[in-house]
């Protein structure tokens, strides 16, 4: 498949260069006119190649470019570097990353805003319902019905175990509305809405039939277990009770390039970094809910292997991570324990063929980091 980001990293390193030897810098050149003076990199955001770039960025973006050649389909990362040497990189090809659960990092943000407020507590607990339980990670669905949990648990669950059906259940306490609306004011628009696990399931496999909006969310569960591939679209037809024919796809492939462009929990990456920035900087949360979330987030590990797999053994790193149809997403902060010295990653991966080549890739931007000494 075309590889675009590769090539607009190659001629953004060899348009910079020629600049920067032909055009004197302008007297009394500052940052830009918009650039936001309460972001430590106002106007430091640079081009591969960038003669003025800190020392970290061009160690990084050619370690980068040689990672995204290395990998199957197509990489997107954004890297933001908040202490000396201040500056932004990013290889995101300006458009909208499909997060999945990586999202639940905004729901507990949501979720401790409202304890901060007074309103919620952390022992308030929520009832799990027959409706709430849904395929993926963590051992929630497996609990019956009826049982309670704290929002305390509810969130460890979310966080560290990246529990589909904890975050489920905690978006249904704050409400979508209201989480979609405390996203915009923290980061602008421009995301694509956050929604519930179960929700992507019903809006992934809607077009395939008509029928699917009647199936319950343990059909859903059925068809997810079901396997990869013809088994998957096997089972969904037998619920629906219909031939293979009567879906509208042939493939997995067709159904989820369907569903992926209608941007669901899809962000550019970095606006996932402003909002990480204004968490680990203090913006969000007061310093007790930001100490939480944030040792969630340490000892959480993607089952795949993650960006943590490439850095040096003790380095602090606060992540969260989301996989989806050929598709995986990391995005954490490195040094949060000291703000001002702290660098912010986001990296996607998309139609990567083997699970595998995820996780390598995520580990390889993990050594990219280290080497560029930003951990």
């Amino acid at each position: 498949m075309p590889r675009r980001s590769t090539c607009r990293w190659f001629a953004a390193i060899a348009a910079a260069l020629l600049l920067s030897a032909c055009q004197p810098d302008a007297p009394g050149a500052g940052p830009p006119a918009d650039a936001d003076p309460a972001r430590p990199d106002a106007g430091n955001e640079y081009t591969p190649g960038d003669v003025e770039a800190p020392a970290w960025l061009n160690p990084l973006s050619g370690d980068l470019a040689e990672v995204d050649l290395q990998t199957p389909g197509s990489l997107g990362v954004y890297v933001r570097h908040l202490g000396d040497g201040a500056g932004s990189l990013d290889m995101g090809d300006d458009e909208a990353w499909y997060l999945g659960a990586t999202v639940r990092v905004a729901v507990a943000i949501a979720v401790l805003e409202q304890v901060d407020a007074g309103n919620l507590g952390l022992d308030e607990t929520i009832a799990l319902r027959e409706a709430d339980l849904v395929d993926g990670p963590g051992t929630l669905r497996s609990r019956p019905p009826g049982e309670e949990f704290t929002i305390a648990a509810l969130l460890e669950k979310s966080l560290r175990d990246g529990d589909t059906v904890a975050t489920d259940m905690l978006i249904r306490r704050v409400g979508e509305v209201d989480l979609n609306r405390r996203v915009r004011e923290w980061i602008g628009r421009g995301f694509g809405q956050v929604t519930t696990h179960l929700q992507e399931r019903y809006a992934a496999y809607g077009g395939l039939h008509p029928g699917v909006a009647k199936l319950t969310n343990t059909d859903m569960i059925r068809v997810q277990e079901a396997g990869e591939g013809e088994a998957r679209l096997d089972q969904l037809a037998a619920l629906l009770d219909v031939e293979r024919d009567d879906l509208a796809h042939a493939s997995l492939e067709g159904v989820f390039e369907e569903f992926h462009a209608t941007g669901s929990n899809a962000w550019p990456l970095e606006m996932f970094a402003d909002m990480l920035e204004q968490l680990v900087t203090g913006q969000l949360l007061s310093p007790a809910s930001m100490r939480r979330l944030l040792d969630h987030m340490r000892a959480a590990r993607p089952a795949g292997g993650g960006i943590e797999d490439g850095l040096p053994s003790g380095t602090d790193f606060a992540a969260a991570s989301g996989t989806g149809f050929q598709r995986a997403c990391q995005a954490g902060v490195l040094g949060a324990a000291d703000p001002g010295q702290a660098t912010i990653v986001v990296a996607c991966i998309r139609d990567f063929g083997e699970p595998e080549n995820a996780g390598r890739a995520l580990q390889a931007v993990g050594r990219a980091l280290s080497r560029a000494g930003l951990a």
